[in-house]
């Protein structure tokens, strides 16, 4: 797969993607010399304004000064505005955990129980619908701070260290989902192992994708070109929010595939193996937190 398809993986399989409109230039924008071809017009004219002097003959301040002002105010208030959406999401991950929990238990319980197909189809959906919130939740912190989605900050270690654009893979998810699911379908197993082979590839094109936009800014840094170059630099990054919106467009779109696939009873079981595999991760990274330390 070459750079150009990274910018966009079509899969029957795995839903309809419609590229967005930030990186679907790729192929033009990332060159192989790993210059950036955005003009450094804003940057000129940021020099200008720095280059110019005090007018101290009326003691008035000097036109630079009054840019740099205004820059500044700008800043503090996006940042200001950024910090709160961080902090309003990471309140509203806090409380999607606790029903996530509280979900699991449901599920749990109701899978012994027997209970009927219908009821165990609405705990599913809510399950799924749940997904989707967080997913959502998600987009609005990225627009406000992508490098903070990117990173997993709100996540506990063991989760960061599967992290993949800022959540899980949808191929490793299927990993996880496949051992709970026995017995499958001859069907079943043919429209899993299709389904798997889309999620691999649309990983691939976002990873592909990843690597040659970091390609690109460390090959701009290290020629010395950053400041020439920081406006389209900032642009090339904003494609990041592009990244982090298509990979979480994956994440559902391979659970509800496999939903389609799977009966009530089967998907109820995946479930709840999916949350009992974050919970397992989130206890790993407190035992670990709190392990005895070697002196």
């Amino acid at each position: 797969m070459n750079s150009t398809s990274a910018q966009f993986v079509t899969t029957r399989r795995i839903g309809v993607y419609e590229p967005i409109p930030q990186i679907s230039t790729w192929g033009e924008n990332f060159k192989s010399n790993g210059n950036l071809n955005s003009s450094s017009s804003l940057i000129l004219e940021d020099t200008k304004l720095d280059n110019q002097s005090e007018d101290a003959s009326h003691g008035t301040m000097a036109p630079s000064n009054q840019y740099d002002q205004t820059r500044s105010s700008h800043y503090k208030h996006a940042h200001t505005k950024d910090s709160i959406g961080i902090i309003a999401f990471e309140m509203e991950y806090g409380h999607w955990v606790e029903e996530q929990n509280k979900q699991i238990g449901d599920l749990r319980t109701a899978l012994n129980a027997h209970i009927s197909d219908v009821e165990l189809r609405m705990l599913v959906d809510n399950g799924l619908e749940h997904y989707t919130k967080f997913f959502r939740m998600k987009g609005s912190a990225a627009s406000a701070d992508v490098f903070y989605v990117m990173s997993g900050m709100w996540k506990t270690s063991a989760e960061r260290f599967f992290s993949w654009i800022g959540g899980f893979r949808p191929s490793d998810l299927l990993k996880v989902l496949l051992p709970q699911l026995d017995p499958m379908t001859e069907q079943q197993l043919m429209e899993v192992y299709n389904l798997q082979q889309s999620c691999q590839q649309a990983d691939d094109a976002l990873t592909q994708g990843m690597e040659k936009l970091q390609q690109t800014l460390a090959d701009t840094v290290a020629a010395g070109l950053l400041v020439e170059h920081v406006a389209s630099a900032m642009e090339k990054l904003e494609s990041l929010v592009g990244f982090v919106n298509q990979a979480d467009h994956l994440r559902p779109e391979a659970l509800q595939q496999m939903y389609r696939i799977l009966t009530v009873r089967q998907a109820a079981r995946g479930l709840l193996a999916l949350g009992e595999y974050f919970q397992r991760l989130r206890a790993l990274s407190s035992l670990w937190a709190t392990r005895p330390h070697k002196k």
